[in-house]
């Protein structure tokens, strides 16, 4: 579960949406000190989730101060934040430094929230010292006026004495550059001016390039004082880390036993009531000594102290993680589930069920309501004869009858839930989760819960109807007094629209699309992912407006007018630090742009794209050299511009020589089509076929045959990409993606089939599987669609794509009246291509509109063998 959605999943309750737009109560409170009037002389700029202001010059611009250099941060609690914030202000507007905050409480609460960015933990306030002697004299004057101030740790700092401010050398204007794995990140100058990545990983560094001034070099010595080295425990490995601290495993010195210790930092990992990472320790501690005894949790042994930092310590606990049984025993994880083993897995979760059932009993016959019970806090025993609960940070005794304040969004309770009716919403969610794990979706819609009860119904006919419909009822039932859904409300009828019914479901996604459409905001035309938010995501194809207005063109849409404006203002000019790539950013904005008819702006945006060290991003797909090189060839063919061709054949140049270049033995090199070698395998075979050079297709097939290197069989015949800890079967970064270069491959070298025709096939079964989590097209049942309906291999038949089909709407929900789909996570729904609703209505464009358009970019309808 990425911990990133549940933040963008506050402000909207049909899509993500940064935390600071809280329609559903309006806007969010401000401090008072970001309520004043901006100073003469200065200027002021909402960016973000913070309030900047900057001095301006005589002429009335911004003043011109350093581009980098150690920055000052300011940590701050919920009860200390005005007070903190009013005397920067006070301080710094004489002073003419510039300066930024969080301008209110609750941005305050997100940013310290227990699965907030780890490298943004603690930093309230931002100051810009002009050089190293403001610097000192900042920190000694402003230090003084914060001392006995409070805050949460910054970990990417370091600390300035026992107070609030912590300095760091970064950045202060905007600039990127490519790092090592070829991505755009935040940049800084290193020594001899050349741009480098501006490293923010939650611990404190100093680059290479830069001298720790004398001043801070006792703050560093007393920052390495606090160790473990003296504790009775030997950490051996981190479990998890949070905002609010690690888990690890360890040993007991004193008698050998194996223990876990869990961490909390002060004032940081808040929970919804505002408990920090402490007092969520206490509460925990409290609770395991209630239940103590009942085997259904972890046993104490210590409660401790080391610096600020508090640490319990259990028993370690033999046994996996409920969540990670599915991989390995759901029955649906293949094409052609054998009926024995549906069987054999029903009575393994109703088993299941009721030995957690009975763990939730014995911990509410001890006073205690559990409070996060998710298949993540389920310890199953080796044996699998017994279950223990684990994290018992947000548990609370049953006499206090309150609210979840700790979930995770596939067993979240309504708010009209309290005490141990919560365990028991959690108790219901469970028993349809065990069948199929996508119960994130009752955050979207409860109801959604007869639906998939009857899938369950459908698919598992062993599962007791009364089983399913008791967990329909008691998710979905009013405690406001009204009644329960009837018994049999397991076979409610599937969704308003089949997505089967082209072109009526083609039509209700269409104007789901444009009811969902906001041209008045700046940041996104369409809401999709949160990756939209990060720079330039809102213009792009896989999470942008571009592949919004790419599905609709591929399907036959009409024209969408007022989105072909909004994208043609974005990018007059576009964002500073927009990607450069096919899918992430800019050349991909440009390919859609010249596809709709607006060339000069294309070859505007390419021409700003070959001004930047284009020549050092990584080779993939996504948002490197294969996808620049395929648009930089596309807009070549229909320009005749010859410089085009050329950049188009240097970038081919570039992916040749690093195909050439051994293969690092670490780290596991990626697979797929987005990130892996497919995607230049793809870009090469295009150039082939532009320019006839063979050697262009002889390195096609190397880059080929790395992604296949990096796939494993699957029982049951699926080839999947092997990633060590998991295997993959999608489109993006899967074995499906893999098999759609694969299929091109062998139309330009059909005397490879008998060779690659057992891998072909094995990419057809791994799209051919029974259950996908999510329905998106890059990490989802739209991919595989795709895959089948374009694939020319055998073994993909009308009768598996259909089935796909039919299973796409295992995830349908509507939106004002419409069909619409949930995007990664599955907490909300998502209208850009990579995750959402376009994706899946460009696949079933191409399974069921019959037209040769609809297809990703680069990827056409292959010319099927009569």
């Amino acid at each position: 579960m990425d911990k990133r959605y549940e933040v963008y999943a506050l402000a909207d309750s049909h899509f993500y949406d940064t935390p600071d737009r809280l329609s559903a109560a309006g806007p969010a409170p401000l401090y008072e000190t970001a309520r004043r009037r901006v100073p003469d002389g200065w200027e002021a700029a909402r960016i973000g989730d913070w309030l900047t202001l900057t001095p301006l010059d005589a002429d009335g611009r911004p003043a011109t101060g350093p581009a980098q250099g150690w920055k000052i941060h300011a940590s701050a609690t919920r009860e200390n934040a005005e007070r903190i914030a009013a005397i920067v202000w006070d301080y710094c507007v004489p002073r003419r430094i510039p300066f930024k905050f969080v301008p209110g409480p609750h941005l305050l609460h997100l940013r310290n929230a227990k699965y907030a960015p780890r490298d943004g933990s603690g930093k309230f306030v931002t100051l810009y010292p002009a050089d190293e002697e403001q610097l000192h004299t900042v920190l000694r004057e402003l230090g003084a006026l914060l001392d006995g101030f409070e805050g949460p740790y910054v970990l990417t700092d370091l600390r300035w004495h026992d107070g609030p401010l912590y300095v760091r050398y970064g950045a202060f204007a905007r600039s990127f550059t490519v790092d090592e794995r070829g991505t755009l990140v935040p940049a800084v100058r290193d020594g001899s001016g050349r741009l480098v990545p501006d490293v923010r990983a939650p611990s404190f560094r100093v680059p290479e390039w830069v001298t720790l001034p004398e001043f801070l070099q006792p703050h560093l010595e007393a920052r390495n004082t606090t160790t473990v080295g003296d504790l009775p425990y030997r950490i051996e490995k981190a479990l998890h880390f949070s905002n609010g601290g690690g888990v690890y495993s360890g040993t007991d010195t004193r008698d050998g036993r194996r223990v876990v210790l869990k961490e909390a930092r002060p004032y940081a990992g808040l929970a919804s009531d505002g408990a920090d990472a402490v007092a969520r320790l206490e509460r925990e501690r409290a609770a395991l000594e209630r239940v103590a005894g009942t085997g259904a949790a972890p046993q104490v042994r210590d409660f401790f102290a080391l610096g600020e930092h508090r640490f319990l310590v259990m028993d370690f606990v033999e046994g996996r993680p409920l969540n990670s049984f599915f991989a390995e025993r759901h029955p649906l994880l293949t094409a052609d589930p054998d009926p024995k083993a549906v069987t054999a897995y029903t009575e393994w979760a109703l088993r299941v069920h009721a030995l957690v059932e009975a763990a939730v009993e014995k911990v509410h016959a001890r006073g205690i309501v559990f409070n996060d019970l998710h298949v993540f806090n389920i310890l199953v025993a080796p044996d699998e004869r017994s279950v223990c609960l684990v994290d018992f940070e947000a548990a609370a005794p049953v006499s206090e009858h309150g609210r979840q304040v700790v979930a995770h969004p596939g067993f979240f309770a309504p708010p009209d839930r309290r005490g141990a009716d919560i365990d028991r919403y959690a108790l219901a969610c469970l028993r349809l989760a065990l069948f199929l794990p996508v119960t994130t979706l009752f955050v979207i819609d409860r109801g959604k819960a007869s639906h998939l009860a009857g899938v369950i119904a459908d698919q598992f006919p062993d599962a007791p109807r009364e089983f399913l419909d008791a967990a329909v009822a008691e998710i979905t039932r009013d405690t406001g007094g009204a009644p329960a859904r009837p018994a049999g409300a397991a076979r409610t009828p599937a969704p308003l629209v089949d997505p089967a019914d082209w072109p009526h479901s083609r039509d209700s996604m269409v104007k789901a699309l444009l009811a969902s459409a906001t041209p008045e905001r700046d940041d996104r035309l369409f809401p999709g992912d949160v990756a939209q938010f990060s720079d330039g995501g809102g213009l792009g194809v896989a999470h942008g407006a571009a592949g919004v207005l790419y599905a609709l063109d591929r399907i036959g849409a009409e024209r969408y007018e007022e989105g072909e404006r909004w994208l043609l203002e974005r990018t007059a000019p576009p964002p500073v630090g927009t990607p450069l790539g096919l899918y992430d950013g800019l050349a991909g904005v440009a390919l859609l742009l010249d596809g709709l008819g607006h060339r000069q702006r294309a070859l505007d945006l390419v021409e700003g794209i070959l001004r930047e060290r284009w020549q050092r991003l990584a080779s993939d797909l996504h948002g490197g050299l294969a996808g620049l090189g395929l648009v930089l060839g596309r807009l070549a063919e229909a320009t005749g511009e010859r410089e085009l061709a050329e950049r188009a054949d240097e970038a081919a140049d570039i992916v040749v020589r690093r195909l050439e270049e051994p293969r690092p033995a670490s780290p596991r090199p990626r697979a797929g089509l987005m990130r892996g070698s497919s995607g230049p395998g793809l870009f090469l075979l295009r150039r082939y076929e532009a320019t006839g050079d063979r050697a262009l297709l002889k390195a096609a097939g190397l880059a080929l045959g790395r992604d296949l290197e990096c796939c494993t069989v699957r029982e049951g015949g699926a080839l999947e990409v092997d990633e060590g800890w998991r295997t993959m079967p999608y489109l993006g970064d899967g074995s499906v993606g893999v098999g759609l270069v694969l299929d091109d491959y062998l139309a330009h070298v059909p005397d490879a089939v008998e060779q690659l025709g057992a891998a072909r096939a094995g990419v057809v079964a791994a799209a051919s599987c029974r259950f996908y989590a999510q329905p998106g097209l890059f990490q989802g049942r739209a991919g595989m669609i795709l895959h089948l309906a374009r694939t020319t291999a055998p073994e993909a038949t009308g009768a598996r794509l259909a089935e796909q089909v039919a299973g796409l709407g295992w995830s349908a929900m509507s939106y004002q009246g419409q069909l619409a789909f949930p995007g990664h996570q599955m907490m909300r729904l998502s209208m850009d291509l990579a995750t959402g609703t376009p994706g899946c209505l460009l696949a079933l464009g191409a399974a069921l509109g019959g037209s040769p358009d609809a297809h990703l970019p680069f990827l056409p309808p292959l010319r099927r063998t009569p």
